[in-house]
């Protein structure tokens, strides 16, 4: 009578089921940028109780998506919600930064341009994303064109140029990615739910990624 060697025991390979987390993630964008436009809009005032909304929606509702698309092998969902999720940790960092909360001496020396600079940087970024998203839904690019008007604003506001129009941009920008994200992230989940289209997400402008 022999024992077998548990070392020479075939592989096993193990499947792990991972939900869809774009109405996770949209969700997550949407509010945040709910929040946002309305401060740019002149609806609301101050950046305070945006915060709470760019760290735990924007930034770890995204980056919670992201990683999820990851496993699911989904480069571009994974980047996109990624990237975007770092960006509102960014600017609530900045915020932070600029109410005094690291001390009046780094606040005194901020360079507004900075930022600005930074805002170019993810206009390029999202420039390409928007590419790519035209191989997906013509909801995601929609979302992905407004990113893109979102980020020019944001550029040319905090660079001085057309200062005022330059906002305005921004803010409407915004709030079409919100209320576009609340679009997106309902059809998800509904769309699911019945197992047929019921809110249509338009078909690709490009050829549909395998």
């Amino acid at each position: 009578m022999t024992m077998s060697d548990p070392l020479n025991q075939p592989p096993h390979k193990t499947s792990i089921l991972v939900a869809n987390p774009s109405a996770m993630g949209l969700f997550g964008l949407a509010m945040v940028t709910l929040v946002a436009s309305s401060q740019k809009l002149g609806l609301t005032s101050g950046t305070t109780l945006v915060l709470p909304w760019a760290i735990f929606l924007g930034a770890g509702l995204q980056l919670y998506a992201s990683i999820l698309d990851a496993k699911l092998n989904n480069a571009f969902g994974a980047t996109a919600f990624g990237a975007y999720a770092f960006f509102w940790v960014a600017v609530a960092m900045t915020w932070m930064i600029q109410g005094g909360l690291f001390g009046a001496e780094l606040a005194a020396k901020a360079d507004i341009h900075q930022l600005g600079v930074a805002f170019l940087g993810y206009l390029l970024f999202s420039l390409f994303m928007t590419i790519g998203a035209m191989t997906t839904t013509r909801l995601l690019f929609a979302i992905f064109v407004l990113i893109d008007f979102l980020f020019l604003g944001l550029s040319l506001s905090v660079l001085g140029v057309a200062p005022e129009p330059s906002h305005l941009i921004a803010a409407w920008a915004e709030l079409g990615i919100a209320l576009l994200s609340f679009y997106g992230s309902a059809a998800a989940i509904i769309n699911g739910q019945f197992g047929r289209v019921i809110l249509p997400l338009g078909r690709p402008l490009g050829p549909a990624r395998s």
